[in-house]
This record gives C-alpha cells, sequence and structure tokens, in this order.
C-alpha cells in the first residue's frame, strides 16, 4: 500500500506496551499517512516492563524513567493514544471493535499486541489472602513496594522459581526483605534452561541469603492475622506478611479466539505477522509463529519478539516486503549477575561449559544438538554472547575442545572448526 492509498484509512492498535507502541511509531516511519488509533486498558502512559521486577522495584529507578515515548511524540506523529480504554470484541464483518462502553471504531487494518497476563493458580483461600500480589504492571510494583514498607518482619513468598521470580527475590533481598522461592519442579527455571544453569542460580540465591525450595506444590493459604501460613502438599508450611505469585502468564487470546481468529498457543500468525484475517495482524506475546531457524512454531516473551514483529507489521501494511525470522535473545539481571541468552535450547543433545573467570561468575553455557549449536546462555560474559549470536546465524561448527579449553584464546578464529 502506497502512502497515497493510507491517507485515508484507519489503522487500530489494541494494546500499548513495548509491540504496540513500537508498531505505531514504525508505521507512521513507513510512511502510513491516515489514522492511527492505539488503545490500552492501562491508565499510565506506556512503559517499558522489564526493570519492574529490578531497577523500579528497589526504587532505584521510577517508572517515570522507563515511558516508551513522551506525550508529545504521540502528539507530534500524530498518533492518537486513548488510555483506560478496554475493548470488548472484534466485528470482522464490519470491521469495527467494540469498546467496553458498546462504542465502536472502525478499522481498515487491526494490529492485536494483547499480551498477557499472570496466572493465578487455584488454591485453596487464595480469595481471602490479604497482601498477595503479582508483578507484571507499574501499579503491581507500587502495592508491593507499600506493602514491604508497612511490613514489620518483611518476609516475602514468592511461587514460582522463573526468571521473573528470581529477579523479584534479588530485588527484595536487596530491600532487605527474608525472601523464599518456593518451586513446585525439581528445579527452578525448569521450563526454560537446562539443569546446568538451574544450579548456578540456586547456587547464586542461596548465596545471597534468599531459600530456595523446590518441588514444594503450595495447596493452601491459611490467614492468621496480619500473616499467612503458606501450606504445600508436602505438608511444609512457610509464614509470610507478603506473598507474591509468579507461575507464568496466560496469553491474552481471548478477542482474537471469539473472533474467529486461528488460535493455536497464541494467536497463529504467518511471517508477515497476518492472521487468518487478511486486515487483522497480531504482534508481539500474543502471537505464535514459525520459526524456520528452529523449525517449528514458538510463541516468545520478550522485547525482542514484540520490537521485530512490529517492525515487519508496519512494513508489510503499508505495501513492502518483509519477513519476520529473527533469532530469538533474552536477558535476565540478578543481584550483580547479568545473564544474556541468545536462541532457544531445547532439543539440544550435549551441553558444553566455559568457565572463563568462575570467581568473578564468568561464564557460558552451549546447548548442541550434534553438531548444531542451538543456543547459548552467557554469565557476565557478553563477548560470550555476541559470538554465540554470530555462530548460530551463520551456522557455523564448533571446535567443542577449543571451546571449553580456556587456555586457547577465546576469538572466531580459534573456536570454529577447520574445514
Amino acid at each position: 500500500m502506497s502512502t497515497i492509498e493510507s491517507k485515508d484509512k484507519r489503522c487500530v492498535v489494541v494494546g500499548a506496551s513495548q509491540a504496540g507502541v513500537t508498531f505505531a511509531f514504525a508505521l507512521r516511519s513507513e510512511g502510513w499517512e491516515g489514522e492511527i488509533i492505539l488503545l490500552d486498558s492501562d491508565t499510565n502512559l506506556p512503559y517499558y516492563r522489564p526493570p519492574l521486577s529490578k531497577a523500579v522495584l528497589t526504587g532505584a529507578e521510577s517508572i517515570d524513567d522507563h515511558i516508551l515515548k513522551p506525550l508529545s511524540l504521540y502528539e507530534r506523529e500524530n498518533i492518537s493514544l486513548k488510555l483506560g480504554c478496554t475493548v470488548k470484541s472484534i466485528n470482522k464483518a464490519d470491521k469495527k471493535i467494540i469498546l467496553r462502553d458498546d462504542s465502536s471504531i472502525s478499522y481498515d487494518k487491526l494490529v492485536l499486541a494483547t499480551g498477557s497476563r499472570p496466572i493465578i493458580p487455584k488454591i485453596k483461600n487464595i480469595d481471602e489472602t490479604p497482601k498477595l500480589y503479582t508483578l507484571r504492571t507499574a501499579e503491581d510494583v507500587k502495592k508491593i513496594s507499600s506493602a514491604l514498607a508497612n511490613s514489620k518482619q518483611k518476609r516475602v513468598v514468592l511461587i514460582g522459581g522463573g526468571y521473573v521470580g528470581l529477579e523479584t527475590a534479588a530485588s527484595l533481598k536487596k530491600l532487605g526483605a527474608s525472601v523464599t522461592v518456593l518451586e513446585k519442579e525439581d528445579r527452578v527455571l525448569a521450563r526454560v534452561t537446562a539443569p546446568e544453569m538451574s544450579q548456578y542460580f540456586e547456587s547464586l540465591h542461596t548465596e545471597n541469603g534468599v531459600n530456595i525450595h523446590t518441588n514444594k506444590n503450595v495447596n493452601a493459604f491459611e490467614v492468621n492475622n496480619e500473616s499467612t501460613s503458606v501450606v504445600c502438599q508436602d505438608g511444609s508450611t512457610f509464614e509470610a506478611d507478603i506473598v507474591i505469585i509468579g507461575v507464568g502468564v496466560f496469553v491474552n487470546k481471548e478477542l482474537a479466539e471469539a473472533a474467529g481468529l486461528e488460535i493455536s498457543n497464541g494467536i497463529k500468525v504467518d511471517s508477515s505477522t497476518k492472521t487468518s484475517d487478511d486486515s487483522i495482524y497480531a504482534i508481539g506475546d500474543c502471537t505464535n509463529h514459525y520459526n524456520a531457524l528452529y523449525d517449528r512454531h514458538i510463541r516468545l516473551e520478550s522485547i525482542q519478539n514484540a520490537n521485530d514483529q512490529a517492525k515487519v507489521a508496519a512494513a508489510v501494511i503499508c505495501g513492502k516486503e518483509a519477513n519476520y525470522n529473527a533469532l530469538p535473545w533474552f536477558w535476565s539481571d540478578q543481584f550483580d549477575v547479568k545473564l544474556q541468552m541468545v536462541g532457544l535450547y531445547k532439543g539440544a543433545n550435549e551441553v558444553l561449559i566455559r568457565d572463563d573467570d568462575g570467581e568473578n561468575h564468568k561464564f557460558s553455557v552451549w546447548y548442541f544438538k550434534d553438531d548444531t549449536l542451538l543456543a547459548v546462555d552467557a554469565v557476565n560474559n557478553t563477548k560470550a554472547y555476541v559470538m554465540g549470536t554470530k555462530f548460530i546465524k551463520g551456522g557455523n561448527k564448533i571446535n567443542k575442545a577449543h571451546l571449553v579449553d580456556t587456555s586457547v584464546d577465546f576469538k572466531p578464529a580459534n573456536i570454529l572448526a577447520k574445514d
């Protein structure tokens, strides 16, 4: 579509977090001259979420330090930002979205950036438990910070040992809380990384005073005045002044599902981010896409995925050729450790570790399927992350003996296998 053809058109975006905001500005940059309406149920100016569990929770920074764009830029780019606005349904036949107050907005192109929300598990007495929180929004952080400030003993139980749970545990420990993490699997990070990394992060947290308990399936809360007993299936009990749930997320797919769009572990999209309806696109956490590098459909919860899909969607809607086939990457900050991850480790049948400086927590974990490098986890080691990214993208073969031998200078010429 040329800029002339788009002049009298309207693009509506549902969801104003990372994907939605990036898309709206990219669409204007790609040459869209028509209306852009960006909707979100949150009343806050759209903000960057990753720091919530880290710098914002510790109080080192405020949410205002992490707004995605100042309001003046939305006005300058003629992007209509409508906050506190909830979409109730999509009418594909008439190309309209219906809002909570039953008013409607027509669209020529619709982009769903609906994201995800925390899973609230079915635990006995959960609805009657005070000072129980999730950590997903700026409001969640405000509530947790306030509860901690007003708690005498500052005993926090975190249910769930994923990356966000561990980041939150590290931040709360810095604030002087007594922190316990309960994980139902036999190791933390069980769904996202290999046992070697799980063991490392369990040790890291233990060394910093966090109590990690695995194989703990929480099945009840017992409220005692201002404290709560967290009761596990095995009969063990943990006392808490504050309980934080971090057991994963649900995809916000209800709008798409009710509209009859194809759903498969998220909103299914093609390489152009188009859904099963030619006028509707989807981007970010809510989408399931095919990744040619790993030859499977995947759903990613990452800033990289949100940004890259947003830019592809903007280009395609403006009539340009673009396909999404990015290499996934992620990161996590816990205590003084920075973990950078590239690729997807599932399917690996060999794990190799290069320990560049164990005393200073500098090492990398390399995941192979036979001779194919699938992923790299780099701890305090940006060089390993950069090299791993290059090797995966290039499909390079690795000299595994040189990789793990720290007497070999760590540079591509020495690590790549010779033909």
